[in-house]
């Protein structure tokens, strides 16, 4: 019997994780709740990005060619590069916070990482061949999800050039991948039900420049942060039209995906509202944080009763070649 196989879109838990520890950082930082839930969220999702990158590890040690099969899947590949998102996002977050100098040097290596990953797959897709019918919403993580992450957590750290410099690359990713997948949305076959879930990640690209926007240019307001509020509100929009699709899906892993894109938008949503201070502001941010935590309560415990009945991983097929034994 084969291995079980470790699948790349696992790294949406911790990086999910850090998502949530966001928002918390966030709210703690505009003085609407105390910094040590932030804190244990980051000290989680570091655990958990351990305990998956153990478990690849030794899922690859194990299969050989398994590395190279999963960095030229057409499906899964553009997962892997939450790897060195992960960590990055969460050393801007929350190391920085008592140790700047160690936050630097983490935020500068993985930073790096992710510079050369979606370079890496910025090539793979131009030496392809990559089929339009394989393009989903997960295809914005090596460089749009990865510059905006990386501009955000540069600027945290007071690497304004620099970040500025990554935020640019999300930026034209982003407008050049997100005309690519929304025609293939729009015009190209639904997507299999293991990707439905990804659609969510369609609100993600714009919270997250946001929240960048806001570490490197300061929590204000301006033209630049309303055009990308405009844009994530019509995504978020969209999402309800969605609903009715979502709700048919069982629950699988890759329902994780769910959790960053959304606790992007509730951070850079607070970033809006302790900046507009409308009247009863503090009840939105109190429903915000309540309804964005106690989704992540559902979907973590969802994922610790498959994890119980051995639901979470793939089954290895019983009669087919396996990537360590694949010609």
């Amino acid at each position: 019997m084969s291995a079980r196989r470790i699948p790349l879109n696992l790294y949406g838990i911790p990086f999910g994780i850090a998502g949530l520890a966001g928002v918390w950082l966030t709210a703690a930082d505009e003085q609407y709740a105390t910094v040590v839930v932030g804190e244990v969220l980051a000290a989680m999702g570091a655990v958990a990005w351990v305990v998956v990158s153990v478990c690849y590890l030794r899922y690859i040690c194990g299969a050989p060619r398994a590395l190279r099969a999963d960095l030229t899947d057409p499906v899964l590949s553009p997962f892997a590069a939450l790897f060195t998102v992960t960590p990055m996002l969460l050393a801007a977050e929350a190391l920085t916070r008592y140790a700047r100098t160690p936050a630097t040097v983490l935020v500068d290596v993985f930073l790096a990482l992710t510079f050369v990953l979606g370079a890496w797959f910025t090539g793979q897709w131009i030496y392809g061949p990559l089929e339009v019918h394989n393009l989903h919403p997960g295809y914005f993580l090596p460089t749009v999800a990865g510059g905006f992450v990386a501009a955000g957590s540069a600027g945290a750290v007071g690497q304004h050039r620099l970040a500025w410099v990554m935020f640019g690359l999300g930026f034209v990713c982003w407008v050049i991948l997100g005309s690519m997948i929304l025609g293939r949305l729009f015009f190209g076959p639904p997507l299999p039900a293991p990707l439905v879930p990804t659609l969510a990640i369609e609100v993600a690209p714009a919270a997250v420049a946001s929240v960048a926007y806001f570490a490197i240019h300061g929590p204000r307001i301006d033209g630049l942060a309303a055009g990308l509020a405009g844009y994530g509100v019509l995504m978020v929009g969209a999402q309800v039209r969605l609903v009715p699709l979502y709700a048919r899906l069982p629950f699988m892993s890759g329902l994780w995906a769910f959790t960053f894109s959304w606790a992007a938008v509730v951070n850079a949503t607070l970033h809006w509202i302790d900046q507009q201070r409308p009247p009863g502001h503090q009840a939105y941010v109190y429903a915000l944080l309540i309804v964005i935590t106690l989704s992540y309560l559902a979907v973590g415990a969802r994922t610790a009763v498959a994890l119980a009945r051995d639901e979470l991983l793939p089954r290895p097929p019983e009669h087919t070649v396996t990537p360590a034994t694949r010609r």
